[in-house]
């Protein structure tokens, strides 16, 4: 009877616990803005970009995104050329092959490929950036740094997080041409009969609008796999009594940002 009643007691620890988790959630979310701002600050700040300084973002603007660049490409390459593919063989076999082309930039180009680049940078630049980061500061590099007078937020953090952003948004850039190109090939072959056609069609989907949407899309996704990872690593506090550790916090924000700013961006292109 005991036993029972034991078991029919509900646990109230995770309710115990659940004011702490609040805390702890905010207090996460607080240091990512507040790195944030701090990375902005240095951003418009002239100091930032001293002859060091300069030379570290530019040498992580190259090694962050040429590596990726290619395979990325050819993957997105291959992967548009599948869905092109069914797209139009779908559509003309329910007689919609008017609407294809248009069919194709919508789930390619404004959906499709900036959430894959976000994701591919996220794997490939950032989320190791943050890695490195973790490294640098329990070797005491950090520390290092400012005894000899330099800022480590200036010299080593602000330029991976920024070849994360300029890496998301090459890997935008150059897919989306290259898609379109290929969309127009499959299409309307390699002729240029079609191309009032193809501008026609491509310009009514890219509408002001849509067209805003689509840039301020790429720019979040590119701001959220840059400075959450490396945010969540380096300014989570100690978490006690958890099983997720920073890295894998720092992932699962990124992942409900992405899903946040895609939704808003379905909810203001077609609502």
């Amino acid at each position: 009877m005991l036993r029972w009643l034991r078991e029919a007691t509900p646990d109230t620890s995770a309710l115990d616990e659940l004011p702490m988790t609040t805390v702890r959630w905010l207090t996460g979310w607080w240091r990512i803005i507040h790195f944030g701002a701090q990375l902005l600050v240095l951003t418009l700040s002239p100091s930032s970009y001293v002859r060091e300084n300069r030379g570290a973002m530019t040498r992580h603007l190259y090694l962050d995104t040429a590596p990726m660049l290619p395979w990325f490409t050819v993957l997105s390459a291959l992967i548009s050329l599948v869905i092109i593919r069914i797209v139009m063989v779908t559509s003309v076999s329910y007689g919609l092959s008017q609407y294809a082309l248009e069919m194709v930039v919508r789930v390619l180009v404004l959906e499709l490929i900036p959430l894959a680049a976000a994701v591919f940078s996220a794997f490939r630049c950032t989320i190791p950036n943050a890695a490195d980061l973790v490294a640098m500061r329990l070797r005491g590099d950090f520390d290092r740094l400012r005894e000899s007078g330099t800022e480590p937020l200036g010299r080593e953090v602000l330029p991976r997080v920024a070849a994360g952003v300029f890496a998301t948004l090459m890997l935008v850039a150059v897919s989306c041409v290259l898609t379109l190109l290929l969309a127009y090939v499959s299409v309307y072959g390699f002729i240029g009969g079609g191309f009032a056609n193809y501008t026609h069609t491509v310009g009514r989907v890219f509408e002001p609008v849509v067209a805003l949407i689509f840039v301020l899309k790429a720019f979040f996704l590119s701001i959220a796999v840059a400075v959450l990872p490396i945010a969540s690593v380096l300014y989570d506090g100690p978490r006690v009594r958890t099983r997720i550790t920073a890295e894998v916090q720092g992932l699962l924000r990124v992942f409900s940002v992405i899903l946040l700013i895609e939704a808003a961006s379905l909810v203001g292109n077609y609502y």
